[in-house]
């Protein structure tokens, strides 16, 4: 566990005039001064050897800094030398080396954390798979969360998205920059086009891991945004810390 007072420049604090909720940590992004939850940015961490690396959970020891931007920003940063003298100042040391690839970094690592969580909320069986078993459970209204392999098909999608209007859910399938190859593995089945989370806890979760997937490397798979599904009411019952 690290240090609660490590990070104390990173968080600053928040008065009560300005409506923050003092339960809820707020922190600074080291390139844009942007705040934000610890959710809604990217912890990173200083290895013994003095290497920046991206810690999702924030729970490295040590001090931490905090980023808030999308990866092509970041690689700018990077590439003009920018990052670097961020992190000498939220380190508070000259000694940081930042790996060439630290975006690609995040970026593979938000993305496994999302695949994790699908396979978990497989695992509980709060999501089905299979277009004929999606389709009966969106038009009764029992689909909190729908998602497209990025090769299914265009009719398939259309499909399932009609299927959801008629349920009156509200929203559209989000087409994912993941195969169907990835995510069958993810989920241990076989032929995983498309996923639907029954369960509007699980489908909290998952848009809370996917959303900060997709935001961090700029798409947001042509559907109802899923920042907008993690802020349903469930979501600060369910949202993991």
């Amino acid at each position: 566990m690290r240090a609660a007072n490590n990070e104390s420049a990173l968080a600053p604090e928040i008065s009560d005039d300005e409506g923050a909720d003092r339960h809820t940590p707020v922190r600074t992004c080291i390139l844009t001064r942007t705040q934000g939850t610890r959710d809604g940015l990217i912890r990173l961490a200083l290895g013994p050897d003095g290497t920046v690396a991206p810690d999702l959970r924030a729970r490295a020891p040590g001090r931490g800094a905090w980023i808030g931007v999308t990866k092509s920003e970041l690689d700018a940063a990077l590439a003009k030398g920018k990052l670097k003298g961020a992190l000498n100042r939220a380190f508070k040391t000259q000694a940081v080396r930042v790996p060439a690839d630290l975006p690609d970094r995040i970026a593979a690592q938000l993305e496994r954390a999302f695949l994790d969580r699908l396979g978990l909320e497989a695992r509980a069986s709060t999501l089905v798979t299979g277009s004929d078993r999606i389709e009966q459970a969106a038009r009764t209204g029992k689909v909190h969360l729908l998602l497209h392999a990025g090769d299914a098909s265009d009719d398939g999608n259309r499909r399932l998205d009609q299927a959801l209007r008629v349920g009156e859910s509200g929203h559209r399938g989000l087409v994912l920059p993941l195969p169907r190859t990835i995510l069958s593995m993810a989920l241990g089945r076989e032929n995983v086009v498309h996923i639907a989370l029954t369960d509007q806890p699980a489908a909290t979760r998952v848009a809370s891991a996917l959303a900060r997937w997709l935001g961090f490397i700029g798409s947001d798979g042509g559907g109802t945004p899923c920042d907008a599904i993690a802020r349903a009411p469930a979501a600060d019952d369910v949202c993991e810390e």
